[in-house]
C-alpha cells in the first residue's frame, strides 16, 4: 500500500476519531483538521443548524469542497471527517485521492456504551438508541470499508493500542514504498523552451514529429523497461529550476534534460542540476556542433554525466538506456 501525503480518519461516532487524531498528530508531527468543525467555523452555525436549514445535500457538497481543498494543501495533515462523509460516493472518491484512509471500526454495542449518557447527540434521543445505531452502522459499513486503506477494530483497544496499530501500518506502507522505488526506476525528463513546438518550428532541423509523439515515445519506452518516467516541459527558467529541485525530494533516480536555449547561458539551471546527485544526461535533438557558434557552448553539460546530440528523438531513448545501465552498475 502506498503511503499518501494526508492521513484520513473515518468511522462512526464514538469510534475515537477526535482523540486518535489529536494523539496521532504528536507522533507524526502533523497538524490535525476536523472537517465538521471547519465547516461550522466557515458557516457560522452548527452542523445541526445547517442540516435543518439547508439540508444534507448542501452539507455533503460543502464536505466535498473542503476535502478537495485540504488535498491540495502543500503539507500533509491528519484529517478527521464526519461519520456520514464516506456515504456519498463522490466523497469516497475524494477521500481515496486525498490520503491514506484509516477506518476505526466499532460495534453498535460499544458505541451505545460509550455515548448513552451523551445528551448532545441528537441520534441518541430516541426510544431505542441501540437499534438506531445498529441500523445506521449497517447502512454505512459498506461505504466505510470501500474507501479504507487500513481497518482497525477499536472496540477492545486503548488509544495507545490504536495508535500503535496505525503507526505499524504506516511504517509498513513506507517500507513497501521504499521497496517499490528500488524495483521500479524513477526518471524525470525535462524539456525546456520551444520543445512544445516540435513539428512546428524549423522542421528541417528538429523533424516533423510533434511534442505528443515525443511524449508517447518516452511512455512506450517506460513500459518496455518497467520504469516510472515523468515528462515535464516549461518555457520558463524558474519553472525548470523548481522541477529540478522537486526531484531532490520525490525519489527521482535520474534526470534527462533538454534545456533548449538555456543550455548556453543559464547558470541558474546549471546550479540546480549540480545540486542533484543522481545520474543526469543533457540531450539535444540536433547536432549542436554543426550549427551556430553560440550553440556549441553548454554551461549545463559539465554538471551532467553525459551529453547526447544529433540523434533526433532517438537521443531520448539512448539517454534512458544510459541511466538504466548506470543504475544497474552502480
Amino acid at each position: 500500500m502506498e503511503q499518501k501525503k494526508n492521513v484520513i480518519l473515518i468511522g462512526f461516532m464514538g469510534s475515537g476519531k477526535t482523540s486518535v487524531g489529536l494523539r496521532l498528530s504528536y507522533k507524526l508531527r502533523m497538524s490535525v483538521e476536523d472537517t465538521d468543525k471547519l465547516i461550522e467555523q466557515r458557516e457560522g452555525r452548527t452542523i445541526s443548524e445547517i442540516f435543518a436549514t439547508e439540508g444534507e445535500e448542501y452539507f455533503r457538497k460543502a464536505e466535498t469542497g473542503l476535502l478537495k481543498e485540504l488535498q491540495n494543501r502543500k503539507y500533509g495533515r491528519i484529517i478527521s471527517v464526519g461519520g456520514g462523509t464516506p456515504v456519498r460516493a463522490e466523497n469516497r472518491s475524494v477521500l481515496k485521492e486525498c490520503g491514506t484512509v484509516i477506518y476505526l471500526r466499532i460495534k453498535p454495542e460499544t458505541v451505545y456504551r460509550r455515548l448513552k449518557d451523551d445528551t448532545t447527540r441528537p441520534l441518541l434521543q430516541c426510544e431505542d438508541p441501540l437499534a438506531k445505531i445498529t441500523e445506521l452502522l449497517d447502512a454505512r459499513q459498506g461505504a466505510y470499508e470501500a474507501c479504507a486503506d487500513i481497518i482497525i477494530d477499536v472496540d477492545e483497544l486503548t488509544i495507545e493500542q490504536i495508535l500503535q496499530e496505525i503507526m505499524e501500518h504506516l511504517e509498513q506502507a513506507r517500507a513497501d514504498a521504499r521497496e517499490e522505488r528500488k524495483q521500479k526506476l524513477k526518471l524525470l525528463v525535462i524539456n525546456g523552451p520551444n520543445l512544445n513546438f516540435l513539428g512546428i518550428r524549423e522542421k528541417n532541423v528538429y523533424g516533423t514529429q510533434d511534442y505528443q509523439y515525443l511524449v508517447k515515445l518516452i511512455e512506450d519506452k517506460a513500459k518496455e523497461i518497467g520504469a516510472d518516467i515523468t515528462v515535464f516541459q516549461s518555457n520558463h527558467e524558474g519553472g525548470i529550476i523548481d522541477r529540478i529541485q522537486e526531484a531532490y525530494f520525490d525519489g527521482t533516480q535520474g534526470i534527462i534534460i533538454n534545456p533548449g536555449a538555456y543550455t548556453h547561458y543559464s547558470y541558474a539551471i546549471r546550479d540546480a542540476l549540480a545540486s542533484i546527485t543522481v545520474p543526469k544526461v543533457e540531450i539535444h535533438i540536433s547536432d549542436i556542433t554543426k550549427r551556430e557558434e553560440f550553440r556549441k557552448n553548454s554551461v549545463t553539460a559539465p554538471v551532467c554525466d553525459k551529453q547526447i546530440y544529433g540523434q533526433g528523438l532517438d537521443g531520448y531513448l539512448q539517454a534512458i538506456e544510459f541511466i538504466t545501465n548506470f543504475e544497474k552498475n552502480s
